[in-house]
């Protein structure tokens, strides 16, 4: 009898994972603005100088508009870079109107809690 309750138990909890992966990757979860998550786009940051050049940065761990967010924002906060970053190709492209250590930019990205597969 013990027994089928913890069964009963195990499929409920693994309903309720199930559920809760089914509406993260369908963007209702709270990182997805579905529930804590702000909703607001990042604004699109202008360099103060003409840009001197591009890094196209690999990321991993985006699966959202929200998530595209907070890796642009993560980014933009770099002094003298400007992100636009896209979820579809898992990357984002950075303008940079001084020299941008790519350990910056890593750090940036990996603050904001995705991980960095390569920079080019």
């Amino acid at each position: 009898m013990a027994d089928i309750i913890v069964v009963i138990i195990v499929i409920i909890l693994l309903g309720f994972a199930f559920k809760g992966s089914i509406m993260h990757f369908k963007g209702e979860g709270p990182c997805c603005t579905g529930g804590t998550g702000s909703g607001k786009k990042a604004k699109e940051k202008t360099l103060d100088g003409p840009v001197i050049g591009r890094k196209t940065i690999k990321i991993s761990g985006m699966h959202c508009e929200n998530c595209v967010n907070s890796v642009t924002k993560a980014i933009n906060n770099v002094e003298g870079a400007s992100a636009k970053v896209s979820l579809n190709d898992g990357s984002a492209v950075v303008s940079y109107d001084r020299e941008v250590s790519e350990m910056d930019l890593k750090h940036a990205v990996e603050d904001a809690g995705f991980n960095v597969i390569s920079i080019s």
